[in-house]
C-alpha cells in the first residue's frame, strides 16, 4: 500500500538510482525543501516509507563549545528523520506538523550522530486514513561508539490542508 503522496513519489524515483548517488541526491533534494536541514549538511541515508536514516557528522560549524556535534544538531538529526519518515506516509491533502519534541542528554558524545526513524504498519495505515491525528515516532540517535547519546520522543500529528 502506497502514500501515493508527491515525497514518496519523488523519493521512489532517487531511490532508483545505484546507492552511491541515491545519499547525496536525497540530501541534496531534502535540504533543499527543508532549508534549516541543508545548514548542517545532515545526510539521507536511507529513506523509505517504514524507515528514514539521517547522519549529521561532528563537522567544525556544528559543533558546542566542547568539540562535540552541538545539542540543536542531534536534534535536528532526529526531528529529521521522524519527519521525513512521517512524511512519506502522510496524504498531500494533509498539513503535517511536530506536536512535541523531547530530548534527553545521556551522555557525551563520540563522531557523528545517526538518526533511525520507523513507523509501524498500522500508525501508517492511520496517517493515511485518518483525517487528523498524532503519532509518538521512534527514533534512535546513536553516535559513532553505537551507543545512544540522547533520547528523542517525537511526536507528530497531522491536520486538513484547508481548514473546513
Amino acid at each position: 500500500m502506497s502514500s501515493a503522496n508527491r515525497l514518496s513519489t519523488i523519493v521512489g524515483k532517487v531511490n532508483i538510482l545505484p546507492r552511491a548517488a541515491r545519499t547525496p541526491v536525497l540530501s541534496l533534494l531534502l535540504g533543499r525543501m527543508v532549508p534549516y536541514v541543508g545548514t548542517t549538511g545532515a545526510r539521507i541515508e536511507e529513506m523509505t516509507e517504514q524507515r528514514v536514516v539521517v547522519v549529521v557528522d561532528n563537522r567544525r560549524r556544528i559543533r558546542n563549545h566542547i568539540g562535540q556535534v552541538h545539542a540543536t544538531a542531534m536534534a535536528l538529526a532526529a526531528e529529521t528523520a521522524t519527519g521525513f519518515v512521517s512524511g512519506m506516509n502522510v496524504p498531500d491533502s494533509k498539513l503535517l506538523l511536530c506536536k512535541s519534541l523531547r530530548v534527553d542528554f545521556k551522555k557525551r558524545t563520540q563522531g557523528a550522530i545517526r538518526a533511525v526513524a520507523t513507523l509501524t504498519e498500522d500508525q501508517r495505515a492511520r496517517m493515511r486514513s485518518e483525517d487528523r491525528g498524532s503519532v509518538t515516532v521512534e527514533v534512535h540517535a546513536t553516535d559513532e561508539s553505537g551507543l545512544e547519546p540522547i533520547g528523542c520522543e517525537l511526536v507528530w500529528a497531522w491536520i486538513p490542508r484547508s481548514r473546513s
